[in-house]
């Protein structure tokens, strides 16, 4: 299946790749200003000892109730800088695989698969930057009350390292590859393909002239896409980077699987599914509106 796109002539140039940083990074700060209360509840209903809490709605109520509502946003300053960057990562070599694409296909329609391949190998580079990233912002999440092991990312950073080294700071790398790649290969596939149906249906428009409200749409349905596809992986990614510091629990992305479905079976592997897909539309929504609009003021 080719999907036909009118777009403006693809440049590979280093004006082009600065805009399309600064543009991923604007995406990647409006993604984490609306979904980090749906991800810090997400967080802790996936790796908190069984029986914490019952479901979402307790996880919510409890933090409310012990942390106010600022504890939706605990860990935030390490997602703003860290998310920015790493969106800012992925879009920006998605479109540079776009435009490596259309010059080896001389100008002539990218497949679905092909729209993949560029956002798998955009979350692959991706992964290496996420994974610490993660790591860190999931230890400062999943502090609760007054019992603080961390004051802040850079001290979060500092006692990870002193006591595990770089292995430590990148602990859940392997799963976080895995779901990065699958996952953004049928993300940005997704919203490829429902963008060339829009254009398709309105032969007389171009890409530039699709509405926000329907990049928004678009964005969300393609998170939905990509945490249906690989929401089990961040399951286990979550579980490797809460356990121990000092006296892990698991050596393995394979003792977490052997663990979880020991102890709770399939549904273990979607614990914390719903604030997930509740963020999913409104989180990606917002990052590829603000990512499209941000290109159209840049030209």
């Amino acid at each position: 299946m080719t999907i036909e796109l009118e777009e403006p002539p693809l440049t590979q140039d280093n004006k082009q790749v600065a805009k399309d940083l600064f543009a991923g990074t604007m995406g990647g700060i409006a993604q984490v200003l609306v979904g980090q209360p749906f991800d810090c509840i997400k967080v802790r209903v996936q790796s908190a000892p069984e029986g914490t809490y019952s479901g979402s709605i307790d996880a919510i109520k409890k933090l409310l109730a012990n942390e106010g509502p600022r504890g939706f946003y605990k860990g935030t300053l390490t997602p703003l800088i860290g998310v920015g960057a790493c969106v800012s990562v992925q879009f920006s070599v998605n479109e540079f695989m776009k435009r490596y694409f259309d010059k080896k296909l001389d100008g002539k329609p990218m497949s679905l698969l092909d729209y993949f391949y560029c956002g798998a190998v955009a979350g692959f580079a991706n992964g290496f930057l996420a994974s610490p990233i993660e790591h860190i912002r999931i230890r400062l999440q999943t502090q609760t009350g007054n019992t603080k092991s961390f004051s802040g990312p850079l001290d979060c950073a500092k006692k990870i390292y002193q006591t595990d080294g770089l292995k430590g700071i990148y602990k859940g790398l392997g799963p976080t590859l895995i779901r990065e790649s699958i996952g953004l290969g049928i993300y940005f596939a997704t919203y490829e393909a429902l963008i060339a149906r829009d254009l398709k249906q309105h032969p007389k428009l171009t890409r530039a002239d699709i509405p926000a409200w329907k990049l928004c749409l678009f964005g969300g349905l393609s998170g939905y896409t990509l945490w249906i596809g690989i929401y089990p992986v961040d399951v286990i990614k979550s579980k490797m980077q809460t356990d121990s510091i000092k006296d892990p629990k698991y050596k393995t992305s394979l003792s977490v699987i052997k663990d979880i479905w020991r102890h709770q079976g399939i549904k273990g592997f979607y614990k914390g599914f719903a604030p997930t897909i509740l963020r999913a539309a409104p989180a990606n929504g917002a990052t590829f509106a603000v990512f499209e609009l941000t290109m159209r003021v840049l030209g």
